[in-house]
This record gives C-alpha cells, sequence and structure tokens, in this order.
C-alpha cells in the first residue's frame, strides 16, 4: 500500500514544480520581458528566441523527472484493443507533427537564425498550413492526444491536466499577442477556425487562408 502522506506530499510537489515552470515560461515568453532585455541587454536581445528555447526545454526536465519519479498511485492502463487504439492515436499524432514541420522555418523557430544575423528582425509573417486549417494551435492539439492517450497514475495525470490547463490558459494569452501583431486577419481566423479541437463545420478552405495570409502582410 502507498503511503498516502507520503503520496500526497510528492503530488504537491509535481504542482508546483509545474506551477513554477508555467511562470517562467509565461515570464520569458512575454512582451514585457522581451523589451526589458531590448533595453538593458541589446547583444543578447538578438538571440534572445535561442535563449528562450534552450531555458524552456532546462525548466521542463524538473516536473518531467518527477512526473515519473515521485510516489504515485496507478488509475488506469490501457489494455486490449483500447491499447492498440490509444497508442495508434498517439502514433498518428506524432506522425502529424514530423509532417507539420515542413510548414514551418524550424531555423527561425529554434531562433538558430539569430547566430547568423547581426540585428532582430521583424515578427514573421502569418502562415497558415494545412492543419491550421482544422485548428488554430495544432502542435498543442497534436500533443493533447499524446499525452491523454498514455495509461496514468495520479502523477501523470497531474501532469495531464497541469499541461492541458496551460496550453488552454496560454493559447489565450498567445493569441492576444498575435491579434496585435496581425489584426483583424487574426480575428477573422479565430472566427473561422477552433482553437484546440476540431470541430465539423469549422474548418478553412486553402483559398480563404491564403486571403488571410495576405491580409496579415498588409498589417505590417
Amino acid at each position: 500500500m502507498i503511503d498516502s502522506i507520503a503520496a500526497m506530499t510528492s503530488h504537491a510537489v509535481l504542482v508546483v514544480a509545474w506551477l513554477v515552470y508555467c511562470v517562467l515560461h509565461s515570464v520569458l515568453a512575454s512582451h514585457l520581458m522581451k523589451s526589458w532585455t531590448a533595453r538593458h541587454f541589446p547583444r543578447l536581445n538578438v538571440h534572445y528566441r535561442l535563449i528562450f528555447n534552450v531555458a524552456a526545454v532546462a525548466f521542463l526536465l524538473p516536473p518531467l523527472w518527477l512526473s515519473y519519479h515521485v510516489v504515485a498511485f496507478p488509475l488506469w492502463h490501457w489494455s486490449g484493443i483500447s491499447r492498440w487504439l490509444a497508442d495508434g492515436l498517439a502514433l498518428a499524432a506524432v506522425a502529424g507533427f514530423f509532417w507539420s514541420l515542413r510548414f514551418y522555418d524550424s531555423q527561425d523557430f529554434l531562433g538558430l537564425n539569430s547566430l547568423r544575423v547581426s540585428s532582430p528582425t521583424r515578427s514573421p509573417m502569418l502562415r497558415i498550413s494545412p492543419l491550421h486549417r482544422y485548428v488554430r494551435h495544432p502542435w498543442y492539439a497534436l500533443a493533447l492526444v499524446i499525452i491523454w492517450t498514455r495509461s496514468m497514475d495520479s502523477a501523470t495525470l497531474i501532469t495531464a491536466l497541469m499541461v492541458t490547463g496551460y496550453f488552454v490558459i496560454g493559447s489565450h494569452f498567445e493569441e492576444k499577442k498575435l491579434v496585435e501583431e496581425y489584426g483583424e486577419a487574426y480575428r477573422r481566423f479565430q472566427r473561422q477556425v477552433p482553437r484546440l479541437i476540431p470541430w465539423p463545420g469549422r474548418t478553412m478552405n486553402r483559398e480563404t487562408a491564403r486571403e488571410i495570409e495576405e491580409s496579415a502582410a498588409r498589417h505590417f
């Protein structure tokens, strides 16, 4: 029998670890922090995206490690047909993620472009990939499929809930910045395509996506 006090303590530590990660990640991603860095460390600001990505991975390691090493009790375990279905959905999500990489500038996303330029560039143009025509944040959506198709114990459930909550809240604030950058073009995108969960009847065809991209480009 798992010690209930030890389990409660370990769960509390895990929740705090995820909260610390969410706060640090949000602060580093904020315009306020980027502006502060630009004022006080202009040379460092050129590489802000790269530094942000490295820091985000480093901050993510402690809560992930805790998720699989704290005292926890089992909740459910997929088996039989349900396991095949769960694993199939997870593999499809992983395949979707790698397929979607072809529509991103990986050098820009990782911040590696800053190693070849001497000054920051303006915000990239809005690009609506095939997956974006079904959901505004496809990587978040695919990650949620992977997360919720895993077998769960109490610790991994906490992680799943914390990450899901952060995706929901974080995507809301992320879109506020996108509206500032792209104006009415992004608002139109929001009205037509759901944020995290694909929904019948709320999709976008290729022609409309191209129109919104062009409208966003004129916003600059």
